[in-house]
């Protein structure tokens, strides 16, 4: 029986992009009944299924996008950090230990202090000490994250906390498995944790409790919505994380539809695959669905040269160095732990920077798809859709096989830029030959892989569109820096439908969302230009004025 009730809501006089990467933006009007879209065609047609109560929203020539998707984000982590003492945004090596002291003198009551952001690339070579920090903070613990969190800055009261110097036998503590404690010339904890051995203070600091990762959660969504994400994959969900998401949507305040990544403890075994199948089964809500799995393989770049290469790094001189990084795994270990979870019919959602690190996911998946058919399609791709987030350095050879498996690339465009810790903490230690190999997307799509979008917020901008910009122009708006690998540039048209109909698929929403098509939800983004019609330069200008779930305007004016 045809619904002939008209529609709620028409979108009119906009230009609209429907997430297809091979087209671009058009004239057209978008009819929204029930919180799907209803029609999408010439004004004239859409405008005929108005009625009396029918809201007629006229665009303005801007531009409507379906409601972008991230694959990889930390909103519980980035609004903690927001609230507390984050230094990211300071460009300044004063202005970094000002910003901790101002915290720390307006917070006498914590009893650590502890934050986020601090940039390796303000120090010498790319490692601050225990002394600097003392300065600012001489009074409690202190330890402060690196902006990509893949290590962490204490003072002397936190160390000497955690028995970093003494292990209570007059020596200094072992380094834990995948990680490594910065010691100066006489052997003592120089200030710097890398990768793991982060936990080694991290433990002393008591947890947040429930209570405060949900208001987290409601925070970090208001800021996703604010830039336009409508759903994501929070790539990092510990179970108090899930908890937060669990009473979030009981209690109405998880608006957008997110996949949690249940992180996988490196540290223990195979038992982790029963646990992980009965969290899955506990959240039985419709906008939280814990159905992947997130797999750290190795570290990264730059500042600590952790990521997993197939050959050594460069010492600074130019010299071929014994250092090629780390994996968290042996290769018969994470086949295990993969064929595991793909038999359990989770996504798996791999870190993984360096070529090394790639490479062993890649061969991990295959293995995957050869011992559980039934969970390959007639192609022989994996159904599972498992993601490889990151993908900093990409072997050549390695690039057709993201394609062949079914691995859906999670990038994160804005990194894929000549910055300082490009120029100063990766190139010089990559070489030249392996500097043209880093976030290879255009060489990625052109070998039939999906691209989606990410940001790894906090580390980066959750803004898409700042993102987008980076992929076009392989370089930060309103930056005068050379291109990095102009040559893996992609077109406009792919990088908004990395962030939609790329990051649906990823995301498992493909049926459903990353498209303006009659049928699919009316989760969607308003960009205030058309931004097929601007230079690509300015791509990065642009800003989300408006952003829809299910028909209703959750950000912007109405």
């Amino acid at each position: 029986m045809t619904d002939s009730r008209p529609a709620a809501v028409l979108l009119v006089g906009g230009m609209v992009f429907d997430g297809d990467p091979a087209s671009a933006s058009r004239p057209a009007s978008v009819a929204v009944r029930d919180g799907r879209i209803l029609a999408v065609g010439p004004e004239a047609e859409v405008r005929g299924l108005a009625g009396p109560g029918t809201r007629v929203v006229d665009l303005a020539g801007r531009l409507l996008t379906p409601g972008f998707q991230d694959t990889h984000v930390h909103p519980i982590l980035a609004a903690s950090m927001d609230r507390r003492l984050n230094v990211l945004h300071e460009r300044t090596l004063d202005g970094t230990l000002e910003a901790i002291r101002a915290y720390a003198v307006a917070h006498p009551e914590d009893e650590w202090v502890t934050g986020w952001g601090w940039n390796a690339d303000l120090f010498d070579g790319g490692l601050p000490t225990r002394e600097q920090l003392d300065a600012v903070v001489p009074d409690r613990p202190a330890l402060i994250h690196r902006g990509d969190g893949h290590a962490a800055w204490a003072n002397s009261l936190a160390i000497t906390a955690a028995g970093l110097d003494d292990d209570g036998t007059g020596r200094p503590v072992a380094d834990p498995p995948g990680g490594r404690v910065e010691r100066d010339a006489d052997g003592r904890a120089a200030g710097v944790l890398q990768e793991w051995a982060t936990d080694l203070v991290e433990r002393l600091i008591p947890e947040p409790d429930v209570e405060s990762l949900q208001r987290d959660l409601v925070a970090g969504q208001r800021a996703l919505l604010e830039v336009g994400i409508t759903a994501w994959q929070d790539a990092s969900v510990l179970e108090a994380d899930q908890q937060a998401y669990e009473r979030a949507e009981a209690a109405g305040e998880l608006l957008g539809t997110v996949v949690g990544a249940l992180r996988w403890d490196h540290r223990r075994g195979m038992e982790q695959v029963a646990e992980l199948v009965a969290r899955r089964a506990r959240s039985r809500g419709s906008r939280f669905r814990p159905t992947s799995v997130k797999i750290m393989v190795d570290g990264v770049v730059d500042g600590s040269l952790t990521a997993a290469m197939i050959d050594p790094y460069l010492d600074a001189d130019g010299s071929v160095s014994d250092n090629s990084g780390d994996t968290y795994f042996e290769p018969t270990q994470l086949d295990e732990i993969v064929a595991a979870l793909t038999a359990e019919g989770f996504q798996t959602h791999f870190h993984v920077i360096g070529d090394r690190a790639v490479r062993l996911a890649l061969d991990a998946l295959e293995r995957a798809a050869a011992a559980h058919p039934e969970r390959v399609d007639a192609a022989g791709r994996l159904t599972t859709r498992p993601i490889l987030s990151h993908v900093q350095v990409v072997h050549p050879d390695d690039r057709a096989r993201f394609a062949r498996v079914g691995a859906v690339v999670s990038a994160q465009p804005l990194w894929a830029n000549c910055e300082d810790v490009q120029t100063e903490l990766t190139i010089p230690f990559l070489g030249d030959e392996r500097t043209t190999w880093q976030y290879p997307f255009a060489s990625l799509q052109r070998a039939g892989a999906v691209l989606a979008g990410g940001s790894d917020w906090p580390v980066s901008t959750p803004d898409p569109v700042q993102a987008i910009h980076v992929a076009v122009n392989r370089s930060l708006h309103g930056e005068d820096r050379p291109a990095l690998g102009p040559d893996e540039a992609i077109t406009l048209a792919q990088g908004l439908a990395a962030y939609t109909s790329g990051a649906a698929w990823a995301n498992g929403l493909d049926d459903v969302a990353g498209r303006i098509l009659p049928g699919y939800v009316a989760d969607l983004a308003v960009v205030d230009r058309d931004l097929f019609a601007v230079p690509a330069e300015e791509i990065g200008a642009a800003r989300v004025v408006q952003t829809w779930l299910g028909g209703v305007v959750v950000h912007g004016e109405e």
